[in-house]
């Protein structure tokens, strides 16, 4: 599963003119040769080192180890595949720390995430490939209930679940925790809630965890068997995959094999991470079983004398990408691009708390490469190991052009002019409480002195931990310092609507933030938190102050009331929105607590959110009206106002963001 956490990125989820939908053959199986960017259209031919085992294994033992040791990661499994074998498969480090049990390639397990998603994509496949599935015909002809149409009154088809274009807003709660007793079925789990469709189908990349999870159940239905059980019959067992599975728990003779899973290296383990939208990361697998899945891919879906896919099923997998911004990496059907050095190449990758990993597959050099990592490590060192890991071993091993263009500084300027400003992700919650990360959290670009631009935000970082400046190479497409990745924007009459860059961009999108957002709202709360908290916080200095000097309040009677009242007011305010914003950090923090044990805490705050905000309000006015009419009060009158403003913006940005109300569907 792919959590991107929502304050940082999300693993999210802050979360216009729309592209239109790509087109498709009559026959959704034909093969077609795939749309590439223009400078992956021919893979140029290798001039680094020969890609050989001995050369491989020095390059990576010089690597891996110091990389864990200075990222505090405990262990890894890396394994490369090149012509249909295994080129290397290494264990570093450690799969429990506190035994010193090393990590073995062949017989331990470790959690690829979301990479297990490509499993759930080549079932889809299978079954279209059996012409028991359309992947342009409606989905609810194969649900036993309904999803409903989409903004624009559309259907939703199998090929946008396959894209991450079905249009739906963020869904976490039930999404991973640590309890075998909060596992649900995944009818279950899929019936619970559906989340809004809050964007047309095929329109707008939104990473969805949701719409794997019902493609999952889609599978379960058309084949009249669980999920766990087609994946094992039809895949895992045809590729000789004996020690991997998706099932929970897992199966104890796999399970006593699992890697342990850590925050970082120095820490304590962690307990086994249960998934209830299974299809979309529950899978565990070692190193070796993954290399069999890679080759079956790289061949087209034959692996020895057996076969997962027929080879023009799984060239229109691999081939059918989504354009929407051009000049991005893409998705193609359940794997995203990830094209570099001039050279096609697909991946996916997979985070859960503990466990970090990519898959990438160099799709027309027969190359495959799987890592997967048991710790976050410190400052999330896991990311930057796999994507220094990846970078590094296709500069050397697979060199190529790198990004390259230039415009003129006036022109860059004025771009980046037209770029900056605040942007929320496309991969958000609308309808939840969830949507005030929009709020709290939005994404800046920056526009620099010498015409590129920065976005600040962890997941776009460079290697060194620092923003990057992108440069401009040609109208609104920017590059990464060293030319490998890219950022690019849709114009809509002279306005910047939305990007994406990097490794977001298959999947993820940037929004325009409305006006709200990033305009009057954000300040405006800071401003009236600030202005409620000084109210409540000198309300006992006074006191003490009065005390001290032996001095009485200056009001009586109804006046004395409002007085004391509407800092009670302000105060069940604070504390309303304090405590959504407390809940929600933490929420974000654990992900155990997006389960239904918290369920009644969140009734409970709604209730009282509700009945505080809008008392505050109440109090306000009534407080106004009361020092309105009192004579000589000039400076109480105007602060009177400021009380009624404060209290009117909390209660609006509870209303707006849907902290009123008992849902507890997130």
């Amino acid at each position: 599963m792919r959590v991107i956490s929502p304050l940082a990125t999300l693993f999210a989820a802050s979360f216009l003119s729309m592209a239109s939908l790509a087109q498709v053959p009559a026959n959704p199986l034909a093969a077609e040769a795939p749309e590439l960017p223009e400078e992956a259209a021919a893979p140029p031919a290798p001039v680094g080192p020969q890609l050989t085992r001995e050369d491989l294994e020095a390059w990576l033992d010089g690597l891996m180890p110091y990389a864990l040791e200075r990222g505090n990661v405990a262990g890894a499994v890396v394994v490369f595949v090149k012509d249909g074998q295994i080129l290397l498969e290494k264990g570093y480090g450690y799969a429990d720390v506190d035994t010193k049990e090393p990590v073995d390639s062949e017989t331990t397990l470790f959690r690829p995430g979301s990479v297990s998603k490509l499993f759930t994509w080549t079932a889809v496949m299978q079954l279209v490939e059996q012409g028991k599935l359309d992947l342009d015909g409606d989905v609810n002809q194969y649900l036993d209930f309904k999803i409903p149409p989409g903004p624009e009154g559309e259907m939703l088809r199998i090929r946008d679940l396959m894209t991450h274009t079905p249009g739906f807003e963020e869904s976490l709660k039930e999404l991973i925790g640590e309890d075998a007793g909060n596992i649900s079925s995944l009818e279950k789990t899929v019936k619970r809630w559906t989340p809004e469709r809050i964007y047309p189908a095929g329109t707008m990349p939104a990473y969805s965890n949701y719409a794997t999870g019902l493609a999952g159940y889609i599978v379960e239905r058309v084949s009249g068997r669980t999920f766990d059980d087609y994946v094992e019959q039809e895949i895992l067992t045809p590729l000789g995959m004996h020690n991997s599975s998706f099932r929970q728990p897992l199966p104890e003779p796999l399970f006593a094999r699992m890697a342990k899973g850590y925050l970082n290296a120095t820490g304590k383990p962690q307990g086994y991470e249960f998934i209830n939208l299974a299809p979309a990361g529950s899978m565990a697998a070692t190193g070796s079983d993954m290399a069999r899945f890679m080759i079956a891919h790289l061949h087209n879906g034959a692996f020895g004398e057996g076969r997962i896919l027929a080879e023009e099923t799984a060239k229109k997998m691999h081939g059918s990408p989504l354009t929407i911004i051009p000049r991005m990496n893409r998705m193609v059907l359940g794997f995203y691009e990830s094209n570099t050095n001039g050279r096609r190449v697909i991946s996916h990758g997979g985070d859960t708390r503990y466990f970090h990993s990519d898959l990438h597959l160099f799709i027309d050099d027969g190359i495959g490469l799987y890592i997967s990592m048991n710790s976050t490590g410190k400052e999330g060192a896991a990311h930057w190991i796999r994507g220094s890991l990846f970078r590094s071993f296709a500069d050397r091993y697979l060199p190529g052009p790198k990004s390259a263009g230039k415009v003129e500084v006036s022109v860059a300027k004025d771009h980046a002019a037209k770029i900056a400003g605040s942007y929320v992700l496309s991969r958000r919650a609308d309808s939840s409480l969830l949507s005030v990360l929009g709020l709290l959290n939005p994404v800046k670009v920056i526009a620099n002195e010498d015409g590129t631009i920065s976005i600040p935000i962890a997941v776009l970082n460079g290697l060194n931990g620092e923003p990057v400046k992108w440069r401009e190479i040609e109208p609104f497409v920017w590059t990464d310092p060293d030319g490998n990745e890219r950022l690019a924007a849709e114009v809509v009459d002279g306005r910047v609507t939305r990007f994406s860059a990097g490794e977001l961009s298959s999947i993820i999108y940037f929004q325009r933030a409305p006006a709200r957002a990033a305009g009057w709202v954000a300040p405006a709360t800071i401003a009236a938190v600030a202005a409620l908290a000084l109210t409540v916080l000198l309300w006992p200095v006074a006191a003490l102050v009065r005390r001290r000097y032996r001095k009485v309040l200056p009001y009586a009677g109804q006046e004395a009331r409002a007085y004391r009242l509407v800092r009670i007011g302000a105060l069940a305010s604070l504390l309303a929105i304090g405590a959504w914003v407390a809940t929600i950090v933490a929420m974000l923090k654990d992900l155990s607590l997006l389960s239904p044990k918290l369920d009644w805490w969140l009734v409970v705050l709604h209730v009282f959110g509700t009945i505080a905000v809008f008392a505050g309000v109440a109090l306000a006015l009534w407080h106004l009206l009361v020092v309105w009419k009192a004579p000589k009060r000039p400076l109480g009158k105007i602060w009177a106002v400021v009380l009624v403003l404060a209290t009117a913006v909390c209660a609006w940005v509870a209303i707006a963001y849907h902290l009123v109300g008992i849902s507890t569907n997130y």
